[in-house]
């Protein structure tokens, strides 16, 4: 059994209207310059928060131009912003775009290395500030993990950083700041999060500590996406999917994903599609290709699904897969590259795209290769 090391937020607070909780722990921080980035619509949601810090004698920034797929050049931005204030402290308040974002910010604001540097490098500067998350979409994680993505537009490709001063001081998971998502990024950011627990569970360094995260998140998401796509109220629906999230979220630093992930990637590089639409996209034909290398694991996933026992594990495997098609398919989430207008003529230059992201590729449970990747592109077409 290999040794690994998770690395948890200090203060991990999960439950409906635990936003309130990050405001009384914020005021013990002693910080007074909060910089809250977070996306245009959700504007509404944090000014409550904003006041109450303010009324504690805390000056509070909101940054509020954030991509649904931010660039670095994205990234620059909001970090001269940030470098204009006197910044002692960040709060993300978003969906995984805003989350990551806020994440790299703190960890820069006052660091000699460059944004470059760091995405090819890694990132060896302990952050200087404190730094809260508080996700309102079930999806990434990114509030208890120790990565965040950039999309790189000289290359057309998301790159990604792991870090240990990438985990936030605080995480605060209100499932009710998800239920007034609606039900297309529901069903995405859902299917991104089954699909973190699916890859730490079946990938090359799956490990027993994150197999019980990824194994119950699996159970928990599987049981209740449909439902919370349905009726965004169904509030037991919203905390199962929240709960299932955090847990994918936990083995991104110390498992990651696979090949889902890594093909996703030229997608929302060149096509600029969501992050976890892209990953929904091609989860199937992945999971097709891997399965008779990890066979026993795959029946696992199938039964923590619900999926009907078959006469041998492939079998079971397989009821697996095709209830994931059946998942996505309620979902109305449409598993074909062609429904995105993508061309055929770019499979193969997205496949050899794909091939760079070997800091992923290497934990498939099944060697991809360029004509692998081809043929799962052609496969999902």
């Amino acid at each position: 059994m290999r040794t690994i090391s998770l690395n948890f937020p200090k203060n991990l607070v999960f439950g409906n209207g635990c936003s309130e909780r990050f405001i009384v722990d914020y005021k013990t921080t002693g910080c007074k310059t909060l910089l809250l980035i977070t996306a245009e619509p959700l504007l509404k949601c944090i000014y409550p928060v904003a006041q109450k810090i303010k009324a504690d004698g805390a000056d509070v920034f909101v940054y509020e131009d954030v991509n649904s797929e931010p660039t670095i050049e994205d990234f620059q931005k909001a970090l001269q912003f940030a470098g204009r204030k006197s910044i002692d402290s960040v709060a993300g308040i978003g969906g995984g775009s805003v989350l990551d974002l806020a994440k790299l910010i703190a960890a820069m604001l006052y660091n000699a290395q460059n944004i470059q540097e760091v995405l090819e490098c890694g990132l060896d500067k302990q952050r200087q500030i404190y730094l809260a998350c508080l996700p309102t979409t079930s999806g990434t994680g990114s509030e208890v993990s120790p990565n965040a993505l950039l999309l790189d537009e000289s290359d057309n490709l998301k790159k990604g950083v792991t870090s240990p001063y990438l985990v936030p001081d605080g995480a605060y998971v209100n499932p009710l700041f998800t239920k007034t998502v609606p039900p297309s990024v529901t069903a995405a950011t859902g299917l991104d999060a089954l699909i973190h627990c699916i890859e730490e569970y079946t990938n090359l360094y799956a490990h027993p500590v994150i197999d019980m995260f990824a194994l119950e998140g699996i159970r928990l998401i599987g049981s209740s996406l449909w439902r919370a796509y349905n009726d965004g109220n169904d509030e037991k629906a919203r905390q199962n999917v929240a709960l299932g999230s955090l847990y994918g979220g936990i083995g991104l630093g110390s498992v990651n994903t696979a090949a889902v992930h890594a093909l996703s990637y030229p997608l929302g590089g060149e096509y600029h599609i969501a992050h976890g639409l892209s990953n929904a996209l091609l989860f199937p034909y992945v999971i097709q290709f891997n399965m008779v290398e990890s066979t026993e694991r795959y029946a696992s996933v199938a039964r923590a699904l619900g999926a009907e026992e078959g006469k041998d594990d492939y079998e079971t495997a397989k009821n697996g897969v095709d209830m994931i098609f059946q998942l996505c398919e309620s979902l109305n989430v449409k598993v074909k590259l062609s429904a995105l207008n993508i061309p055929k003529t770019a499979l193969n230059r997205l496949a050899e795209a794909a091939m760079r992201v070997e800091r992923l590729l290497k934990n498939n449970p099944r060697q991809v290769t360029l004509e692998d990747a081809k043929r799962i592109y052609h496969a999902a077409y």
